[in-house]
C-alpha cells in the first residue's frame, strides 16, 4: 500500500502521468461511444450543420455529432485534477485556459446548431482570445510563483528570458525580452511587460484560430495537435529537469513537472478522439475542442519559455492562417486594382484547395500529419544542437 501510494509523490509525476493519461482515455472513449449512440437515436440533436462549400463527400457529413471538444475537457480536467498538484501555478493557468477557451468553443458551437451556422462573432471571439492572453500574460509575467533560475528580479526589475532556437549555442539560446528596450534606454527594462503580454496575445490569437481554420477535416486537427502535443510533452520534460536541462541547453523551470500530467492527459483524450475521428468521421469536435486545442498549445509553449518556435512547431496552423489571410488580402487588392476580385487558391484554407484539386480528404489529412511530424522533429533539432 505504502509503496503504491508513493507513485503519488512529487518525485513520481511521470508514474502519474502515465496513470492520468490511461484514465483521460478510457473516460473518452466510453463517453465518445455514448454521444455517438445517444445522438443517434435522438435523430442528430447535436449533429453539425455543414455549409455549402461545393465540396465532394460534404453532404454525407450533415448530422454527425460535434462538440466533441467537450469530452476532451472534461476527461483532460478530470486526470489532471486527480492525478496533478492543483497548487502548481503553471497547472493552474492550464485549468483556467481549458475551461475558459471551451467556455467559449461550446457557446460558438451551441449557436451554430440552434440558431445560425455563423455562430459567435469574429469581434466576440477575438475579444475572448484577448481577455485569456491578457490574463495568461500578466500571470507569467508578475506572479512571483512563475519562477525560473534566468527570471529573477534584479534591482527591483524583472528579467523575462525565453528561447530562441536561431541563436548560437553559445548564447545558450535565450532572449531577453528586456534587451528590446535596453538598446534605447536602459531605464525601460521595468518596462518589458510591454512587450511580452502583446507577444502572449498575439499568440494566443494566432494559435487558437489556426487550430480552429485546420478543424475541415477527418482527424486532421486532432492529428496535427496530437504531435504538437507530444513534442511540447518531451520539451516540458526536458525543461523540468536541471540535468537534462543543462544537457540540452534549455531554460531549467522547477515547478513545470506537473503540466507533464496535464499534456498526457490531454493526449489520452486526444488518442481517444481520433480514433472516432478517422475517416469517415463518427464525431467532430467543433470549435469547442478546435478553440480549446490552440489556446492549450500557445498556454504550453509560453509556460515552457518557447513560444517563438510555435511558427515552426505549428507549421500547419500557422500555414493554414497564412493560406487565409493571404487569399482575403489578394482578392480585396484585386477587387480595389480591377473591380473583379481574384482569389490565389481554388478555396482557403488551403486544405480545401487541396480538396478542390480533387485528392481525397483521407489523403489530404495522413500528408499534412507528415509534415507537421517534419515540423516538430526540427524544432526539437533547433532546440538541441
Amino acid at each position: 500500500m505504502v509503496r503504491f501510494l508513493s507513485l503519488f509523490s512529487e518525485n513520481h509525476v511521470f508514474n502519474r502521468s502515465l496513470l492520468a493519461f490511461f484514465l483521460s482515455f478510457c473516460i473518452a472513449f466510453i463517453l465518445y461511444k455514448k454521444i455517438i449512440n445517444w445522438n443517434r437515436n435522438k435523430k442528430n440533436i447535436i449533429g453539425e450543420n455543414i455549409r455549402n462549400l461545393d465540396i465532394l463527400g460534404q453532404k454525407e457529413k450533415e448530422g454527425t455529432p460535434t462538440m466533441g471538444g467537450i469530452v476532451i475537457i472534461f476527461s483532460t480536467i478530470v486526470s489532471t485534477i486527480l492525478f496533478s498538484s492543483l497548487k502548481n501555478i503553471y497547472v493552474i493557468i492550464l485549468i483556467i485556459t481549458t475551461i475558459y477557451m471551451g467556455g467559449i468553443g461550446f457557446i460558438d458551437d451551441y449557436i451554430k446548431i440552434k440558431y445560425n451556422k455563423e455562430g459567435i462573432s469574429v469581434i466576440n471571439k477575438l475579444l475572448g482570445q484577448i481577455i485569456l492572453g491578457f490574463f495568461i500574460g500578466i500571470t507569467i509575467y508578475f506572479n512571483d510563483n512563475v519562477q525560473d533560475i534566468n527570471n529573477i528580479k534584479k534591482n527591483n526589475n524583472k528579467e523575462h528570458i525565453t528561447t530562441f532556437p536561431l541563436l548560437k549555442r553559445k548564447f545558450r539560446k535565450k532572449f531577453d525580452y528586456s534587451s528590446i528596450l535596453e538598446w534605447y534606454n536602459k531605464g525601460f527594462k521595468k518596462y518589458t511587460w510591454i512587450i511580452f503580454i502583446p507577444i502572449v496575445i498575439f499568440t494566443m490569437i494566432f494559435i487558437s484560430n489556426g487550430a480552429n481554420i485546420t478543424d475541415g477535416m477527418d482527424g486532421l486537427t486532432a492529428g496535427v495537435s496530437l504531435i504538437i502535443f507530444i513534442t511540447l510533452s518531451i520539451i516540458s520534460i526536458i525543461s523540468s529537469n536541471r540535468i537534462y536541462s543543462n544537457y540540452f541547453n534549455f531554460i531549467y523551470i522547477p515547478n513545470i513537472k506537473e503540466t507533464i500530467i496535464f499534456s498526457f492527459s490531454f493526449i489520452g483524450s486526444l488518442i481517444s478522439f481520433i480514433w472516432y475521428n478517422t475517416y469517415p468521421a463518427k464525431i467532430f469536435m467543433g470549435d469547442t475542442g478546435s478553440l480549446t486545442i490552440g489556446a492549450v498549445i500557445a498556454t504550453l509553449a509560453i509556460i515552457n519559455k518557447k513560444e517563438l518556435i510555435l511558427p515552426i512547431l505549428c507549421g500547419i496552423f500557422f500555414i493554414e492562417n497564412i493560406s487565409v489571410i493571404i487569399q482575403v488580402l489578394y482578392f480585396m487588392y484585386y477587387k480595389k486594382k480591377y473591380g473583379v476580385g481574384k482569389r490565389i487558391f481554388l478555396m482557403a484554407p488551403i486544405h480545401h484547395h487541396f480538396q478542390k484539386l480533387g485528392y481525397h480528404e483521407n489523403t489530404i489529412s495522413n500528408r499534412f500529419i507528415i509534415i507537421q511530424i517534419m515540423f516538430s522533429v526540427l524544432v526539437l533539432i533547433l532546440l538541441i544542437y
